[in-house]
C-alpha cells in the first residue's frame, strides 16, 4: 500500500493527473487516490519527518566521530 501512496503521487506531480486519471491508471477507485494523497501520504510524512529529525539531532556526534576516525589512521 505504502508503494501504491507514494507511485500515486509521483504520477500526479509528473502528469499534472486528476484524481480520475490516477485512479485509472492505478486500477483503484477515486476515492483509495484522494484518501492515499491526503491522508496516508500525510502519515508517511510524518514518520520521515521523525527520522530526519532523529538524524539531524546526531549528526554532530557522527560528524565528530568520522573525523576522529579520520585522525587515528594518519
Amino acid at each position: 500500500m505504502e508503494e501504491r501512496v507514494i507511485e500515486s503521487a509521483i504520477y500526479i506531480i509528473e502528469h499534472n493527473a486528476t484524481v480520475r486519471q490516477t485512479a485509472k491508471q492505478f486500477g483503484v477507485s477515486k476515492s483509495t487516490v484522494h484518501k492515499d494523497v491526503t491522508e496516508r501520504l500525510e502519515t508517511l510524512a510524518r514518520q520521515a519527518r521523525k527520522v530526519l529529525d532523529i538524524n539531524k539531532s546526531e549528526r554532530h556526534i557522527r560528524g565528530g566521530l568520522a573525523t576522529k576516525e579520520k585522525y587515528l589512521h594518519r
